[in-house]
């Protein structure tokens, strides 16, 4: 099991924003997550992230419960794309990249590699801060391809991006679902997006996993 959390609930400011959530994810799975503009989808993925502590419940990831040593040891096998990309603005795309891969211990010629994956060859000297959302978007899923995490984490990754680069969305999914050990969790509130690229849909309401559906 990749992931497994057990009446998890998140108070921030006194409000209930997840109460008693329970969902487990298999190695293998591709989870989408369904639900209306504030409904805790968002804080869900920050708590799969360790951003999180949960106020009450239990989170589990690749078979360690989360205390302050198994957040420390399951962090760097986590990717996660929020609505906001992870790059540094004054850097090139393949100055963002290659930081990456330094920090990873992967050689400069994977980053590049990556880039063009993504279609972002002929950007990858243009600065972060003069790039599209798109491009930027495609980075972001250039840096889950360099990184290569076991759980990966989607928080409305087709927004902004240009119709010829959702299929690229699918071919990184299907990507981490096919490596040993890993999953993979989409944000959505539009079920259409995730049809046919899911395993199976939870839809969260209240903030709660109270309904699944077949995809």
């Amino acid at each position: 099991m990749v992931a497994r959390l057990d009446a998890v609930r998140v108070d921030r400011h006194r409000i209930t924003i997840l109460r008693d959530l329970s969902l487990a994810i298999a190695v293998g799975e591709v989870v989408g997550v369904l639900g209306a503009n504030g409904s805790g989808k968002s804080t869900l993925l920050e708590v799969l992230a360790t951003l999180i502590r949960p106020t009450s419940g239990t989170v589990e990831l690749f078979g360690r419960r989360l205390d302050a040593a198994g957040r420390r040891a399951v962090r760097p096998r986590i990717g996660l794309l929020g609505h906001t990309a992870a790059l540094y603005d004054r850097l090139t795309l393949a100055e963002n990249l290659r930081l990456v891969a330094r920090l990873i211990g992967q050689p400069a010629e994977r980053a590049d590699a990556v880039l063009a994956e993504v279609g972002l060859e002929r950007a990858a000297d243009r600065l972060a801060v003069a790039c599209s959302q798109g491009m930027r978007r495609r980075a972001d899923l250039a840096r889950v391809l360099l990184t290569r995490p076991g759980l990966v984490l989607l928080d409305e990754v087709h927004a902004g991006l240009d119709p010829d680069a959702v299929p690229l969305v699918d071919d990184v999914v299907r990507t981490v679902a096919g490596r040993d050990g890993a999953a993979c969790v989409l944000v959505s509130h539009e079920p259409d997006r995730l049809a046919g690229l899911c395993d199976r849909l939870v839809r969260v309401r209240s903030g709660r996993v109270e309904v699944e559906e077949p995809t």
